[in-house]
């Protein structure tokens, strides 16, 4: 049980998190700049049709993953979440490098959250300093993650809530314009088969556009990572994780569909959506459809909580995952250190600096570095993911092995096995084939290091970690599932 909030020499966590939290935190982790920015350019390459297609066969890898990740956290809730499940059921070398991956992938991520909410900034004040945003902002994210565990649950309701609200007017709004109950006539679905089919680009398009959708989706494994700060796992867990399904499908799928209906794929503004550009995010586009005028300032407003939201999130998971790995003694001690609130002070300040030093790298001469650092974050994502897939198959497998009954389980993923080797495979080939446009008739081969970067640091990562301690793969008879 954890410690008193008030105890010093704390040695756990403190259980914080309700259950409204734990849902807020399943449900808005992966909406963000993604969906509300990325979405109109995915239209544009691959059609409406196409959008949907990919969108929806991610969300479909995505609810694997989670039904995978939810089944081992309600179980045994850990801190170090699939970085521990991969070290107890797999190879304790691929916890270490799956935890440093993903600490990694937060810290840089930190930085980029930074740079893009200075953009957003300077739509209201365009002279305004770089430096007074960055500091505000990071101080914001720190501060928010230092005070308490509830109080980044408390955060992330209210960020989530304003997200999840936008889109449900969104969608309405969308629906009733299609229908033709508002502005005009109805509109219909006409666009769909606009150039006589609804996937534009083909296959080629459609499997670029599997690789915007997984980054859209990436920070839904927060809710393994915050399992162990809920009051009750059990019981929390298992209904936060059953939202995925309908928030996949209501808000990105639904979302997609209204503005497919609404704005045509060859509309060129779809390809100058993105963080620099508010005014011409598919939702402003259709919110000024609608006649809502002050459109692109209300979604300024809502990407920048988005923004912030995504920072605050990755500075905790982060945070976190350093924690346990320097419990473990795979990183050193003194991140271990928590203060008298059970907050891992150390992990944080050092998960703070890292992000910081990294969006100054962004403002000076090292921009090209900072490109590096934020391609191979990008890649990190999707090597969590996998770890998560690889883990369950053995956590499963060695539960059946050592005696247990499926009964025992607070949450029980369906179609085992079939749920994380379906997500294991379509998750796989997303990844390695996220380079596929720079292999054309001249190979940008600059583009291919930058973008694979993130392969071989895992690799080395695990390779050293194998050989100086020379690991094997855990017989299943010998996973722990208890402490």
């Amino acid at each position: 049980m954890p410690m008193s909030e008030g105890s010093s020499n704390r040695k756990q966590l403190v259980r914080g998190l309700k259950a409204r939290h734990m849902t807020m935190i399943a449900i808005g982790g992966s909406i963000g700049t993604g969906l509300f920015v990325a979405s109109g350019g995915a239209i544009h390459s691959a059609g409406p049709g196409g959008a949907l297609l990919a969108y929806g066969a991610i969300g479909f890898m995505v609810y694997f993953l989670m039904t995978s990740l939810g089944e081992m956290a309600a179980y045994m809730p850990l801190s170090g979440s699939f970085s521990t499940y991969a070290t107890r059921f797999v190879d304790p070398a691929l916890g270490f490098a799956l935890g440093w991956n993903y600490w990694f992938n937060w810290a840089i991520t930190i930085a980029a959250e930074i740079s893009a909410a200075n953009l957003i900034i300077k739509y209201w004040l365009p002279g305004s300093s770089d430096w007074l945003w960055s500091a505000l902002f990071l101080i914001i994210m720190a501060g928010i993650n230092y005070m308490s565990v509830r109080a980044y649950g408390e955060s992330e309701f209210w960020f989530s809530l304003i997200k999840v609200v936008t889109v449900i007017v969104f969608i309405v709004i969308g629906l009733l314009m299609i229908v033709g109950i508002l502005r005009g006539g109805a509109r219909g679905f006409s666009l769909f088969t606009e150039g006589d089919s609804p996937f534009a680009g083909g296959f080629l398009a459609v499997f670029g556009v599997f690789m915007t959708a997984g980054f859209s989706f990436q920070g839904t494994e927060l809710i393994g990572v915050a399992a162990v700060e809920s009051e009750d796992p059990a019981k929390n867990v298992p209904k936060a994780i059953k939202q995925i399904f309908w928030r996949i499908l209501i808000f990105y799928l639904l979302s997609i569909l209204v503005i497919g209906a609404l704005i045509s794929y060859r509309d060129p503004l779809l390809l100058q959506s993105g963080v620099e550009n508010i005014a011409v995010s598919p939702f402003t586009i259709v919110f000024e459809k609608a006649g809502f005028a002050f459109a692109a300032s209300l979604m300024n407003a809502i990407i920048l909580t988005s923004v912030l939201s995504a920072g605050t999130s990755g500075m905790y998971a982060s945070t976190r995952m350093l924690w346990v790995m320097a419990k473990e003694g795979k990183a050193p001690s003194w991140l271990s250190r928590l203060n008298r609130r059970g907050i891992p002070s150390a992990s944080l300040a050092l998960t703070a600096a890292v992000g910081l030093l990294a969006f100054l790298a962004s403002l000076y001469g090292a921009g090209v570095v900072y490109v590096w650092l934020l391609n191979a974050s990008g890649m990190c994502g999707f090597l969590a993911w996998l770890g998560i897939a690889i883990s369950h198959y053995r956590f499963r497998r060695a539960f059946v092995a050592q005696g247990h009954q499926l009964d025992e389980l607070p949450y029980r993923a369906r179609w085992f096995p079939f749920g994380p080797i379906v997500a294991f495979v379509i998750c796989f080939f997303v990844m390695i084939g996220q380079g596929y446009p720079l292999f054309g008739a001249n190979v940008d081969w600059a583009g291919v290091a930058a973008t694979y970067v993130g392969l071989p640091l895992f690799l080395l990562m695990y390779l050293g970690y194998k050989l100086k301690y020379n690991t094997r793969m855990i017989r299943l008879q010998d996973c722990r599932f208890r402490d």
